[in-house]
């Protein structure tokens, strides 16, 4: 009987499995599934590891994260975290206001930070546990991204289009880091590495291809040569960036639930596993039959594609149990 890691792997070779794999974002929903806060959830890898095996046993997933919030490498960088016990942790400060910010930021050891090398436990961990039957995730912030924790989302934006020499120079050192960060967690165990960028979804084309595409392109390709795979994670509408975004080479794209599946996979062409789309709010507020039905829908339309079931971002707090199990039958079902 193959593994769910070896039966992922197939799905990226083009082997179709059996049935549809079935990987929603788990965070808040899994701390709670668990009994336990959100705040030991993000701060404590074992914590973390524990929560995300549960809730992959009981829903008949076939992946774990290692995804806890954004703020692992602004943490390293520098930035004052805290956590509060059933909400996002906060960043308490910005670091980054001015050029000369950015030339004393210094690029953190990935190994000593104490937020990073949580993340690096919870791998070797997963790894521990697992014994390499399931793919692991890890996890880091793409460029855009990671500059916007670092000096502000707004003020980021302006400077794309007021300052590109500053946005150029703190991305590049956001790179290094993502680099380092994707690298120490191949090391312990990660067969992919998720990146996230969702502020990307905000910016128009040809402010993403001038800023943003390459950075990605170069960090794909950093992850591939060192043998991890990639799933790109953009929340929010990104339609007008899928031709871009077609050139990047991402083994798996996460789509958000505005983006229609079959447009994206004309864009894409038939290569990267698409991985959503389901409204997360639908899953929380439907009956789990309508879910049900709903997803059925769904996986039967993506027939004879590289697909994995999930929500188009991370499954609510609030979301009933029973209804992301149905999301699990309708996959064990096509």
């Amino acid at each position: 009987m193959k593994t769910r890691k070896q039966i992922f792997d197939g799905l990226v070779q083009g082997i179709l499995p059996e049935k549809t794999l079935f990987r929603p974002i788990l965070m808040h929903f899994a701390a709670r599934f668990a009994g336990t806060s959100y705040a030991k959830f993000a701060s404590d890898y074992k914590t973390l590891v524990d929560c995300n095996i549960r809730a992959m046993e009981y829903f008949d997933a076939d992946m774990v994260g290692l995804i806890s919030d954004p703020y692992r490498e602004t943490s390293a960088f520098g930035a004052k975290i805290t956590f509060p016990d059933e909400e996002v942790p906060r960043r308490e400060n910005i670091i980054v206001q001015s050029i000369e910010d950015v030339e004393r930021l210094r690029i953190p050891d990935v190994y000593k930070a104490e937020r990073t090398l949580d993340r690096i436990k919870g791998a070797e961990l997963f790894q521990k546990e697992l014994k390499g039957t399931v793919p692991v995730i890890g996890w880091v912030e793409g460029p855009l991204a990671e500059a916007c924790d670092l000096a502000g989302v707004s003020e980021m934006l302006i400077r794309l289009m007021m300052d590109p020499d500053f946005c150029n120079f703190l991305m590049d050192k956001c790179m290094v880091t993502a680099k380092e960060f994707a690298l120490a967690q191949i090391r312990a165990g990660c067969d992919i590495i998720g990146m996230g960028d969702a502020i990307c979804s905000q910016i128009d084309a040809d402010t993403y291809d001038t800023f943003v595409r390459d950075r990605h392109i170069e960090i794909i390709n950093f992850i591939h040569e060192n043998g991890g795979r990639v799933k790109l994670h953009i929340c929010g509408d990104i339609t007008h960036l899928l031709p871009s975004v077609a050139q990047l080479k991402t083994d798996i794209l996460d789509l958000d639930h505005m983006v229609d599946m079959h447009h994206a996979r004309q864009i894409v062409g038939p290569e990267p596993v698409l991985c959503g789309n389901i409204n997360p709010v639908m899953v929380q507020d439907l009956t789990a039959d309508e879910v049900e039905l709903r997803v059925s829908d769904m996986i039967r339309s993506m027939t004879g594609q590289r697909y994995i079931l999930s929500a188009g971002c991370e499954i609510t707090v609030n979301t009933p149990p029973e209804n992301l199990l149905a999301m699990s039958r309708a996959a064990k079902a096509y």
